[in-house]
């Protein structure tokens, strides 16, 4: 016998369970939106997981030497998330592991960097600071080490912590999806709908709007129902990770002549409670056409060439191709802002926040616009009955915890996960 197909009613259909998808189902949900976070991985598996953490105001793209508009849009954003981790935001963080309440930036030997004459401007006073000899990090504590040394006053966060606190907050609104039993639909009126079949029967969700913030996936979504637009851009890299015995973590990049730091250092922690340094910057964006084995060797050699204190010789290396996923922009050029659009003649929203730290902004963006359509919270709502077909979508793990499997038990490792940093860490 066939069974008649199950309709859930939503105001909001999330595709895409990042960072994105999980702060706007968070911001909805206060609202008094009904809403439900669709995802086909792990929640934070895409771009969320794969960064470095860092909540920053933009200081880094001011290296061509004044205030672009990219350092302008999101200089109010560390102060936006620090209120959310003390839990006075529009969304709560406070069970979001804070890994370092500042980061540096320092400057090598090479006389061309761009550091100290722009830095020391009057453009910059108040943003970043100086650090006294005596007061450097224990990693460049080293008689060796006479660049120059400036500490920003932004966060770097735990992504598995954040992702979890964001997935915590709206308890059951997130649910696993499987797309080769699952499609998009568009009717004549322009009307998406989302049908899955599962064991049991078929579902139709139905939604006053859909939301696309699955990153990279977004443009696959639009092609199932016809759509081009809003066009995408990939900025592909190639990180690299190294685990080793460190006795201290950092969180910083080291600048050169180029507009883009030469290198970025961010230190992370194993379940077994090794250190694993994720290294980007130019390194990962010059190392995307090289194999792994030759950008391992490159990364290498830039540690040694700019940290050669640091013993690596029992170091395991890995690296990590990810795509970073951006509306499409003029020249390739790097987006200003969060970005969020709605598809003319349809119900679909579409957007990237660009970078982990303008979630916030995308949110606000997306608001916006429903309340400029005149969609507003519906008492009618079934989606609860969604939990009776679909699983329920659980976090990720890390690009560290799969490259580097741990050789400990289950309830070890929960322990040393939530170990509190060492005295000496930074």
């Amino acid at each position: 016998m066939t069974l008649s197909p199950v309709s859930i009613a939503l105001d909001l259909a999330i595709i895409g369970g990042g960072v994105a998808g999980l702060w706007l189902a968070n911001r909805a949900a206060s609202a008094g939106y009904s809403v439900a976070v669709f995802e086909s991985g792990g929640l934070g598996g895409g771009q969320t997981l794969a960064s470095q953490g860092m909540i920053h105001g933009g200081m880094k793209y001011t290296l061509a030497g004044a205030l672009s508009g990219a350092s302008e849009a999101i200089a109010e954003m560390p102060g936006h998330w620090r209120a959310c981790l003390c839990g006075e935001g529009d969304v709560d963080l406070q069970h979001t592991r804070i890994l370092s309440d500042h980061f540096f930036m320092w400057s090598g030997d090479d006389p061309g960097s761009k550091i100290t004459g722009f830095f020391a401007s009057k453009i910059t006073r108040g943003r970043i600071e100086p650090v006294n000899p005596d007061r450097r990090p224990p990693l460049l504590r080293h008689p060796l080490f006479t660049g120059s040394l400036y500490r920003l006053e932004d966060l770097v966060i735990d992504t598995p912590s954040l992702v979890n606190n964001l997935a915590n907050n709206i308890e059951g609104h997130c649910f696993r999806i499987d797309w080769s039993e699952a499609q998009l639909q568009k009717d004549a009126s322009g009307q998406l709908s989302l049908h899955i079949q599962t064991q049991q029967q078929t579902l139709v969700v139905q939604a006053q709007r859909f939301i696309f913030t699955a990153g990279k996936g977004n443009a696959e979504l639009l092609a199932q129902i016809g759509e081009r637009q809003p066009a995408m851009q990939l900025r592909p890299l190639q990180q690299v990770m190294v685990k080793n015995h460190h006795p201290f973590d950092f969180y910083g990049h080291c600048l050169g002549i180029g507009t883009t730091p030469r290198l970025t250092i961010s230190s992370h922690r194993l379940p077994d409670g090794n250190h694993v340094w994720y290294l980007g910057g130019s390194l990962a964006e010059n190392g995307v056409n090289m194999s792994a084995d030759e950008l391992i060797r490159k990364a290498e050699a830039e540690l040694r060439d700019l940290i050669p204190w640091i013993n690596l010789h029992n170091a395991e290396w890995a690296t990590l191709p990810i795509e970073r996923a951006e509306p499409l922009q003029p020249g390739f050029a790097r987006p200003d802002n969060a970005f969020m659009e709605k598809v003319p003649g349809t119900n679909l929203l579409v957007g990237w926040p660009t970078k982990l730290t303008l979630a916030p902004n995308l949110a606000n963006q997306a608001l916006e616009l429903l309340k400029g359509d005149g969609v507003t919270p519906q008492p009618a709502s079934n989606f609860h009955y969604l939990h009776d077909y679909l699983p329920y979508a659980e976090p990720d793990k890390t690009p560290w915890e799969k490259a580097f499997p741990p050789k400990i038990s289950a309830e070890e490792a929960m322990a040393l996960r939530f170990k509190e940093p060492d005295e000496n860490d930074e």
